[in-house]
């Protein structure tokens, strides 16, 4: 059902009040904005398949009694951009959601499965792909567009009850609780501007002094482009910041220095910049970022880590989970420095899984060795 009025949009949400589940899919542009732009919003209920069109209604904010009714399940697939749209347009956080990405890796799929290859795993249904990149703010949408969306809700409802069942099985549904709980959280959704400065690339280059200029130049470029609504490399790039930061500017003509900048900031934003980096610059040392780890090899720590991986991969092929989901290469870092404390492997189902076996490996309570051609644990004489 193609939706192009309000008053059809409000009679499909009376009928899904009764639905045990809503699939949810959007299609979007962000080409030249900072927030996404809504173009289209799939969803489907127990009974039926919508299209809803978001230039033809009034008001989205009608279904949010739907994403918000704890008596229906949201489904999405890797529906992070999604959940953000819906925050944007229609103001309310979904809940309770169940992503069939996120739970595609404890059920032996790679991690990030896209949504085609686990509709053929699950359903044995080969999608067409011919409308992924088309312009979907241009109207009239055409019949394989419209196909195509459709096509992105109509089977995750079979894959949720197959991947449910398959969950409740292995034991597993409440190791999802977590991450599903996070993805209801709206504060995952708000960007931090005063941290955006650790994403700039190349950041690395730049002395801890410099880089608390960075975080300056970077949080103002991040507000501008909220205000303005436009990309933040529009503002000013990762690269102009990197390089003007490098150069420690004092006036504004050293910022102009910077290749491409002078044709970016009026005077009075490059005032304003100058005057927050100067005062970064000026500012006591213990203000001053940490720096990010190098990402440079460390000897000991790269030798352990790879130790710790191969425990990893047994466990991760003998419960069917995909190895970067139960163990990410940062985390087994943390572990090999002696952390232990906000590391994702060492909480719930993670820690009993591999988590705790590797702190034991780490105190010597576990040995790893090769016999006939087979990596062999046992734990050591205690």
């Amino acid at each position: 059902m193609y939706i192009a009025s309000q008053q059809e949009l409000e009679a499909f949400v009376e009928r899904a009040r009764t639905s045990s589940i809503l699939a949810v899919d959007t299609e979007f542009l962000r080409e030249k904005t900072y927030y996404p732009k809504l173009c289209l919003m799939q969803l489907a209920t127990d009974d039926e398949v919508a299209i809803v069109d978001p230039y033809a209604v009034d008001d989205l904010k009608v279904l949010s009694e739907l994403f918000t009714d704890e008596g229906i399940m949201k489904l999405f697939h890797a529906g992070h951009q999604d959940i953000e749209i819906i925050i944007y347009d229609i103001g309310c956080v979904p809940k309770p959601v169940f992503d069939t990405q996120v739970a595609a890796a404890l059920l032996g799929q790679v991690q990030q499965v896209g949504y085609g290859p686990l509709v053929q795993s699950i359903c044995g249904v080969r999608l067409k792909k011919m409308d992924s990149f088309t312009d979907w703010s241009v109207r009239p949408l055409s019949e394989s567009q419209i196909n195509y969306a459709q096509d992105d809700v109509i089977y995750l409802p079979k894959m949720y009850k197959i991947m449910r069942e398959k969950l409740q099985k292995k034991g597993r549904l409440a190791w999802l609780d977590s991450e599903f709980a996070e993805m209801s959280d709206e504060s995952t959704y708000i960007d931090d501007e005063r941290e955006r400065f650790r994403r700039l690339k190349h950041c690395t280059q730049l002395s801890r002094r410099q880089m608390a200029a960075a975080r300056e130049m970077a949080a103002w470029r991040e507000i501008e482009a909220r205000k303005r609504n436009v990309p933040r490399k529009w503002i000013l790039t990762d690269e102009q910041i990197v390089e003007a930061c490098k150069r420690e500017p004092r006036k504004i003509d050293d910022l102009f220095m910077v290749r491409g900048i002078r044709e970016r900031l009026t005077t009075r934003d490059a005032r304003q910049v100058i005057e927050l980096v100067v005062a970064a610059l000026d500012s006591a040392p213990d203000a001053w970022p940490e720096l990010p780890s190098s990402g440079k090899s460390e000897p000991n720590v790269d030798a352990q880590v790879d130790l710790m991986m191969s425990i990893v991969r047994i466990r991760a092929r003998e419960n069917g989970v995909a190895v970067p989901t139960l163990a990410s290469h940062s985390d087994l870092q943390a572990v090999a420095r002696g952390h232990r404390k906000g590391i994702d492997l060492l909480k719930g189902w993670r820690r009993e899984l591999v988590g705790q076996e590797l702190i034991d490996l780490m105190e010597g309570k576990i040995a790893v060795f090769i016999k006939k051609g087979k990596v062999c644990i046992e734990r050591t004489a205690e």
